[in-house]
This record gives structure tokens, sequence and C-alpha cells, in this order.
């Protein structure tokens, strides 16, 4: 579960073959701008999360978003996790096994969900597959310059637009959903919740925001 939390985040999907060329249909590209145009409309959101895995890993909690670049993944007791992105850094930390690690926000994929304006089919992110179905939206995403590294599924309740739900696959195959609900948007949420303050640095007044 540990190194599924950190792939969630850290990495998009190892290989899982080629990326093959797709050909959007006007329909399609006019639904890619309405997904571009509702996730960059959202500054803030609050929401409980269910992450549950293949092989059988079931997790929830709080997530807390603030764009651009501050995001908060607040697991309940005892899941013993924290994860933190601060604009800089994304922080994950374990307490059950004092472990703490810094990655640049910038190599994850949760900087594309706190991007400033994320533009699809540009310069960092492209779209491969876009599925409607039952009053749901599935966009997959690779990186442009390195789509061979994987994709990321977000999906979408259509009418109206929300975020649901996105996939990830790991190093090792396992699949790992993310479920959103009760999802609020347009909150002010307090600058702390996206300020790390690490517990080696406890009296040195240093903290991470």
């Amino acid at each position: 579960m540990r190194v599924l939390l950190i792939l969630l985040l850290v990495c998009f999907a190892v290989p899982v073959g080629a990326v093959e060329a797709r050909v959007f249909t006007a329909e399609e590209q006019v639904m890619l701008k309405k997904v571009e145009g509702y996730l960059n409309s959202v500054k803030t959101l609050q929401s409980r999360f269910i992450q549950a895995t293949s092989q059988g890993g079931y997790t929830e909690g709080t997530l807390y978003l603030s764009r651009p670049g501050k995001l908060r993944f607040e697991y309940d007791p005892p899941a013993p996790f924290l994860l933190v992105a601060n604009g800089t850094w994304l922080i994950y930390e374990d307490k059950e096994l004092d472990q703490i690690s810094y990655l640049p926000l910038g190599s994850t994929p949760a900087a594309l969900l706190v991007s400033e304006n994320l533009v699809i089919n540009g310069d960092e992110v492209q779209a491969i597959d876009l599925v409607r179905d039952k009053g749901l939206v599935a966009v997959t995403l690779v990186q442009t310059d390195n789509p061979e590294n994987g994709q990321l599924t977000l999906i979408f309740n259509e009418k109206p637009m929300v975020l649901r739900q996105w996939e990830i696959i790991d190093a090792q195959g396992t699949q790992t959903v993310l479920t959103l609900n009760k999802t609020r948007t347009g909150l002010t949420l307090d600058k702390e919740l996206f300020v790390y303050h690490d517990p080696r640095h406890q009296g040195t007044g240093i903290k991470l925001d």
C-alpha cells in the first residue's frame, strides 16, 4: 500500500505498450475543451475520497486542493500517511515508518491537477483517448514529451461536469483508483493546510510553504 500511495501521485504508469495517435472528432474536441475549462475553473476543492487498488488495498480520507500548486491528501486513521503539495514540492509522510520524501511537484501528475493553466494537447499534456458513456466522460492523458511513461485517466460526471475519479497503473500493473464524493468547490481554504511542518525541524522554526 505504501508503494501504491507514492505511485498514485509521483509518476505516471510505467509503459503499458505503444501509445497510438488518436484523431478526435470535432465533437470530441469540443468536449476536451469543456474538460479543460472545467479543470481550470476549479480554484479550490474539498472532497472525501476512497482509494482502492486491484490488489485489495482500501483507504479513505479528505482531499484539499487550491490552484495553483497546492494539494493535501489527509488519510483517515489508522492509515499513517499524509501527502502535501506546497507549490514547489510534493511531500509524502509515513508516520509509522518514520519516512518523509520530497519530490519536485512539476515531475508528478499532481502538477496537472493543480496547474495554473492546464492546456490539453499543449506543450505538457496530450489527450490520447476520450470516452462518453452513461453520463460520464473519461479522458486519458499522457505527458507530451514522454508518452511512453504511461497514462492517467480522469473521469467526470458530464452534466454538470464534476471530477469524480482518476485511475493510474503502477509499475507492477496494479490499478489504483481514487473516487471523490461530497465534493465542494469555491471554498476559502486555510493556507496552513498546504504548509508542511517537518517533524525533523521541530523547535527550529523551519516550515515548508
